[in-house]
């Protein structure tokens, strides 16, 4: 976990749970993979039970970080927190005992916003009536290409304050977009040495069907071999709208 995130759409990270394995195209290149084997390597206590992306296969172990509950509570200045930025909440070796601490740790510390992010749209939709939904929870679902579209139909179903969309790394069109029950879209290019380039037709499509829809727009990069190497204008101006909070 960390103060301060280098990621523009939100300003922490926490991690009580690290480790992941592929579920869908975007992972290919994912960059929690590689920087875990980086932070293993350095000794991080929170990598060494990990396994060795060379070893075993495309994914690193799922972990739970117990001691890693308390972080927020010590948190003294409001902020927004992406939670799991190295893992996925709703993996199914993350017991739903535990997704419920994580929620319970949320709804103790209202002064903070978290966002959640998961690719396992379909045990979201099938725990969420088993979980309390605090009202400084944003949910969202990664949407990375036309297949993933089934995956914003779960997400309507959560009773989430705020849902949202992160079209990144975006490797395709996104036609029919539908934004019903939506509120907020992320969109960017990925970045890394085997990136896959990013059209900006695909982009101007999302943010037409965000603005026709009213639904706020977040434009977070090009990509390219480093995250910045791009910049962030998108048709000379960067877009850098958040949603306002609005009743599930």
């Amino acid at each position: 976990m960390s103060d301060r995130s280098a990621i523009e759409w939100t300003e922490a990270t926490w991690n009580p749970t690290t480790g992941c394995d592929r579920v869908s195209v975007g992972c290919d290149n994912c960059y929690a993979l590689a920087l875990a084997k980086r932070l293993k390597a350095m000794g991080a206590a929170k990598y060494q039970n990990d396994g060795d992306p060379r070893t075993s296969g495309p994914g690193f172990d799922v972990t739970l970080h117990p001691d890693a509950l308390d972080v927020p509570y010590g948190w003294k200045a409001p902020r927004v927190v992406f939670v799991n930025s190295m893992s996925d909440l709703f993996h199914a070796r993350v017991p739903l005992a535990f997704v419920r601490q994580v929620f319970q740790v949320m709804a103790d510390t209202p002064q903070h916003t978290y966002q959640v992010l998961t690719k396992r749209a379909r045990r979201l939709r099938q725990i969420a009536p088993k979980l309390d939904w605090p009202a400084n929870l944003w949910m969202g679902v990664s949407v990375e290409s036309e297949a993933e579209l089934p995956r914003i139909d779960d997400l309507r179903q959560v009773p989430a304050a705020v849902r949202f969309l992160s079209c990144e790394p975006l490797l395709g069109p996104l036609p029919g977009l539908d934004l019903d029950g939506i509120h907020w879209v992320i969109a960017g290019g990925e970045s890394g040495p085997s990136h896959r380039m990013l059209d900006e037709a695909w982009v101007t499509q999302i943010r037409d069907t965000c603005q026709k829809a009213d639904v706020a727009f977040f434009f977070k990069q090009w990509g390219g071999r480093t995250p910045k190497a791009g910049g962030r204008l998108l048709e000379g101006r960067t877009w850098d709208q958040m949603p306002l909070l609005v009743p599930a």
